[in-house]
């Protein structure tokens, strides 16, 4: 058997898989068991932030697996302790709590704002609603998904949780309908800046301070889902800082320990002491070869000429994207780029990439790049000039 008929036969068929095997990477390229090289512009959907084996990142990782790899959280270590200071210290948060993935961030968010009113107005004040936005994803657990607005996602899986209500994103008279008409039971808004899975749509800086305005009139948390949009991939550490807010509670994953496994949700002085001794837990949640990973990531991030880099390229992207005329338009913020077609089906586009040696991905109809942070510019011009000529096809 091969790698692939080995795969197919004794794991879950839940993904739509491309025949290849990647089987070794180095910085933004990815070499698959045939030896053939890949330019990678989607990252593992944007969680190999500094690309393949990043020097300092793997000589952090392995000097871990050497000293430590795994405690339970009965116990303190050092790396934890490291991350989270430099984490809070990079966002401006308060205290986390660390899990294993966006899912796990966002379930800990979910129980988080409903403790929190629980704590403050009592059981039965039944203040335990959530709202999120049509269009929006937030994770394959029930109650991630219960979150989730997207209709596409739910079938099969009913009875869904209660206690979510969608609201049409950018639409502010909705926004303010659904408050007034849940008044008094409503504990948190939970949005994305940008709906990634969604199809790489922003928010509009209006919508996001109604978000805001209207939260604060109620004790409201607010709760940003930036588990794709976070740690660098817009152009700043949060993506929050460049809509001028900052939410209550902000969820991380994806990118934050540059490919192992890692959620991170972020809570301010307001709500950071909500969850107390065994009301949440995670196995592995705070693990320490992920902690390593994730203080060499922040470490960059954090760096203003680092994030001013990842800023120029989101340009040059922007810029070589311009010269195509099959391209309709480009949404996104930073390195989180969709790519709207004019005639040409985004799926084929990915497929027909592959086959020319780079790694795209899609998102509803568009194209999307979600390319290491530290993308060289030589591979931004290589894959550009692949996509170019597949779009150029007649």
């Amino acid at each position: 058997m091969d790698t692939i008929e080995k795969f197919n036969r004794h794991v879950m068929s839940t993904y739509g898989r491309l025949d290849i095997v990647l089987d070794k990477g180095q910085q933004q390229t990815a070499t698959a068991e045939d030896g053939k090289q890949y330019i990678d512009f989607g990252s593992g959907i944007g969680t190999n932030s500094l690309g393949y084996c990043d020097k300092d990142w793997a000589d952090a990782v392995c000097a871990q697996v050497r000293s430590i790899q795994h405690t339970s959280n009965y116990y303190y270590t050092k790396v934890q302790a490291d991350f989270a200071e430099k984490l809070c210290s990079a966002t401006g948060y308060s205290k986390i709590f660390f899990g294993n993935s966006g899912a796990e961030a966002n379930e800990c968010a979910i129980k988080l704002a409903r403790k929190y009113s629980f704590d403050k107005y009592g059981k039965d004040a039944q203040r335990n609603m959530i709202i999120t936005l049509v269009n929006s994803f937030h994770g394959r657990t029930l109650a991630t998904l219960s979150a989730t607005g997207q209709e596409v996602f739910h079938n099969y899986f009913f009875p869904f949780l209660e206690g979510f209500v969608n609201v049409e994103a950018n639409n502010i008279d909705d926004l303010k309908a659904k408050l007034e008409e849940n008044k008094g039971r409503v504990c948190a808004v939970m949005f994305e800046f940008v709906q990634g899975e969604g199809g790489v749509c922003p928010l509009t800086q209006e919508f996001v301070d109604a978000i805001f305005e209207e939260c604060a009139k109620d004790d409201i948390l607010t709760i940003a889902d930036e588990v794709q949009t976070g740690v660098g991939r817009t152009g700043a550490v949060l993506t929050s800082k460049l809509f001028g807010v900052k939410p209550n509670i902000t969820t991380l994953a994806k990118g934050l320990a540059g490919g192992i496994p890692i959620g991170a949700c972020l809570a301010d002085e307001s709500c950071c002491d909500v969850l107390t001794k065994s009301t949440h837990g995670s196995t592995f949640g705070g693990n320490p070869l992920a902690c390593a990973g994730g203080n060499v990531v922040i470490g960059k991030v954090s760096d203003p000429a680092f994030i001013k880099e990842i800023n120029r390229k989101a340009e040059l992207f922007r810029s070589e994207l311009a010269k195509i005329d099959e391209v309709e338009g480009v949404d996104g913020m930073g390195l989180m780029i969709g790519v709207r077609l004019k005639t040409k089906k985004a799926s084929d586009i990915l497929a027909k990439c592959a086959d020319k040696g780079l790694l795209i991905l899609t998102a509803k109809e568009k194209l999307r790049f979600l390319p290491p942070l530290n993308i060289s510019d030589e591979n931004i011009i290589k894959g550009m000039e692949i996509l170019k000529e597949i779009l150029d096809e007649k």
